[in-house]
């Protein structure tokens, strides 16, 4: 028994308490088990004394998906195994016998099942690894091709573990939401590319998934990235049949925050087809369903919507009804609101602000407004859908005023980050 130096490390590069800890843990249990876990600061303070060296199996998966690396790495050691008794000779004997000839060619075509590893609770946890971690990605860099690769190289991973072992139904549908929360992560990150072909492909696979998984906020989740993909194609009627989907699926009925988040997403599309009242009225029951939330525990891809990413869609309605003032006051409160964590966001908001201030012959500060978004972006890629954005403003700005001083020295700011990124 010793100190577990790397686990300490751990918590202070995260600065996670002793009770933070325990209630990260005690989450993800709860996530796959459907219980709150049994941690206590006494439990993290036996793993931080060697106390306990080897925490079981649910505490043990829940701290890897806490940390994303290995037990071993977080300075637990596996207990080593008792090796078996020697086998009486007599015993040796009738196992030689039943393992040769007939007999064992009989054995072969009925495999036993206990050659299957049985997966469990803890399975989930382990698969479900590292979730958080490509969602926290994609905040802070948008989305991109290594993001893609790993979120589906994890949903592989997990079908894979189906494939090759057994398990109850209940942690089979598990199972299938973890896959399909991963193969959803890979369809956004393509949706935020613009690489919509492959997006629609990934969320083929991701409503398959959801389906096996009989999971409500699984198919949520995939009809909101459907009504997102809709809307990019231009394809604004299935956008709003799409958010219509998400919004009787059943995790509306118990969450009203999912509830907002799909009429806001069926009045952008509205906005789209030009049905300004439609919009609005759905704008309106976005915003009285947000004001019912309560804090509660809900899947970590829900983090980016509240109350600012809500001012961010009606932004974007009223930038699509030709409403420049409105969406240029609810860009501010969006970015007023907005978490840190949100880079990405940010600067989607921002470039959707520089549009709406350019719209009202407001260049000069049009053009500055824009230019932030290259430092908020700074040291990353500028992902698909913000380069559109800023490619709109680009030749909004020359269309406007090509040769006024602002056009110039955007033009050249313009160009310069563009052959750096």
């Amino acid at each position: 028994m010793g100190d577990n130096a790397a686990l300490r490390r751990r918590l202070v590069e995260l600065g996670l308490s002793h009770a933070e800890l325990a209630h990260r843990v005690n989450r993800h249990i709860e996530k796959v088990t459907g219980r709150y876990g049994s941690c206590s600061q006494r439990t993290v303070r036996d793993w931080l004394s060697g106390r306990t060296s080897w925490p079981h199996q649910r505490q043990r998966a829940s701290l890897e998906a806490v940390f994303d690396c290995t037990a071993e790495e977080l300075g637990f050691t596996p207990r080593v195994a008792k090796r078996p008794a020697p086998q009486p000779e007599e015993d040796l004997r009738r196992r030689t016998f039943i393992t040769s000839g007939p007999v064992a060619a009989a054995a072969s075509a009925f495999p036993s099942s206990n050659t299957r590893t049985m997966l469990g609770a803890s399975d989930v946890l382990r698969l479900r690894a590292g979730l958080e971690t490509l969602h926290a990605l994609d905040d802070n860099q948008g989305g991109h091709a290594a993001l893609e690769r790993a979120a589906l190289a994890r949903a592989e991973q997990v079908l894979t573990a189906l494939r090759t072992s057994s398990a109850t139904e209940r942690v089979r549908r598990r199972l299938f939401s973890v896959a399909a929360d991963f193969t959803a992560m890979a369809s956004w990150s393509c949706i935020d590319a613009r690489a919509l072909d492959d997006a629609q492909r990934h969320l083929d696979t991701c409503m398959r998934l959801a389906g096996l998984a009989q999971d409500s906020t699984a198919q949520f989740k995939a009809w909101n990235l459907i009504a997102m993909l809709s809307n990019q194609r231009g394809r604004h009627a299935d956008a709003v049949a799409a958010a219509h989907a998400a919004r009787a699926a059943g995790i509306t009925r118990r969450d009203p925050m999912f509830s907002s988040l799909a009429h806001a997403r069926a009045a952008v599309g509205y906005s789209n087809v030009g049905e300004r009242q439609a919009a609005v009225r759905s704008l309106g029951l976005a915003n009285e369903a947000l004001s019912r939330t309560r804090q509660e525990s809900r899947p970590s891809w829900m983090a980016f919507y509240g109350p600012a990413e809500l001012h961010a869609l009606t932004a974007l309605v009223h930038d699509r009804l030709g409403e420049n003032q409105e969406a240029e006051g609810a860009s501010h409160q969006a970015l007023a609101m907005l978490p840190s964590q949100f880079r990405r966001n940010r600067s989607l908001i921002t470039a959707r602000l520089a549009l709406a201030q350019l719209r009202q012959g407001d260049l000069e500060l049009a053009a500055a407004t824009a230019s932030t978004v290259f430092e908020l972006m700074d040291g990353a890629p500028l992902p698909g859908r913000l380069r559109t954005l800023l490619g709109d403003f680009h030749r909004g700005l020359l269309t406007t005023s090509e040769n006024s001083r602002a056009a110039r020295e955007w033009g050249d700011r313009y160009r310069t980050e563009w052959s750096r990124r």
